[in-house]
Formats: structure tokens, C-alpha cells, sequence
């Protein structure tokens, strides 16, 4: 029996938009099992943020975006793998915010959207924002947003645990 005819999503396209964190890099992982259990395409996604409104206060704000090539930003996105050949993955570079990976996840008819977030409180939010809140908002398909896990306090981690498991994991999957 078909998956939709259980009343369960049927994932054929999934959008890992990026930002090359270690949060993003973190739900790139997930991405990537839930493309190869699935048999879903996985696209890559790199949104180069725009300064907005930020814009209007000058030169020094402008620098806090140093200008990366984007032959660059391909070499570095194609360092995201999957280790599963019968996954196609797709590697795409837009310009702009939210608004692009929600028109990028339309064009390309995603199921699902897996991405990373930094859970920016306070001041910081105020001032970034939470990429991540504004597309699950607005998003027409599902999304994960993917969090690291706090390391667990010393004082209450039992002594076979590694700290290690914490980390960041590599790119890839």
C-alpha cells in the first residue's frame, strides 16, 4: 500500500537550505538519511543573505558580508555529500532571504524542508531575526528545523559518555 493512500507524506523532493554552520551541517544529516530511506532527491540549497534594511547604515555593515566568489561557494556546498549513490543530489546558489528559499522550494516542488537553527533569543534575535521561524511560517510544505544538542552538564553526565557526541557531525552522510 502506497504511503499517501495510508494517510503519510510521500517525500520524493527534500530542500537543505544552508548557511555552512555547524547547526546546518548538523540537519544535513538528517536530510540526508531521510533522502536515502525515502528514495527522495535531496537539493542543496545556499542562500547568500542580502543586507535589507541593514543596508541603510552604511559602509560598515556592508563589510560584516565579506564578498565570496561563487565558484567558491560551489566548492563548498559540493563538499556536502551523500554516501547513498541511488540518492541525486542537486547543488543550487541564490541571492536574497526567506523569501528565496521559499520561491526555490515552490520551483522545485519540495516535500519537506530540513534545516538548521542557531535558537537565537533575545537581542541577537531581535537583530538577525530566525531564518529558520519565518520559513516554518510560510513554508507550503513541512519543515525540520534541526537544533545541536547542549552538552550535557558535566556534574550530571555519566562517565562512559563521550563528550565528543556533542559535536558538530561531519558533512557527510
Amino acid at each position: 500500500m502506497a504511503s499517501e493512500e495510508k494517510g503519510m507524506l510521500s517525500i520524493h523532493t527534500i530542500l537543505h537550505p544552508t548557511d555552512f554552520s555547524d547547526c546546518s551541517r548538523y540537519a544535513f544529516r538528517l536530510a540526508g538519511m531521510l533522502a536515502s530511506e525515502q528514495g527522495a532527491r535531496l537539493v542543496i540549497l545556499h542562500v547568500k543573505p542580502t543586507l535589507g534594511p541593514l543596508a541603510a547604515h552604511g559602509k560598515a555593515l556592508a563589510e560584516l558580508q565579506p564578498e565570496v566568489s561563487e565558484k567558491k561557494l560551489l566548492e563548498i556546498l559540493h563538499q556536502f555529500r551523500v554516501s547513498d549513490p541511488k540518492v541525486q543530489v542537486e547543488y543550487r546558489l541564490a541571492n536574497g532571504g526567506v523569501q528565496e528559499i521559499l520561491r526555490q522550494a515552490s520551483e522545485i516542488g519540495a516535500d519537506l524542508i530540513v534545516m538548521g537553527t542557531h535558537g537565537r533569543t533575545g537581542f541577537s534575535w531581535l537583530l538577525m531575526g530566525s531564518v529558520a521561524e519565518l520559513v516554518l511560517r510560510e513554508a507550503k510544505c513541512p519543515v525540520v528545523t534541526v537544533k545541536i544538542p547542549h552538552p550535557v552538564s558535566r556534574a550530571i553526565q555519566s562517565p562512559a559518555a563521550e563528550p565528543a557526541a556533542t559535536k558538530a557531525p561531519p558533512i557527510s552522510v
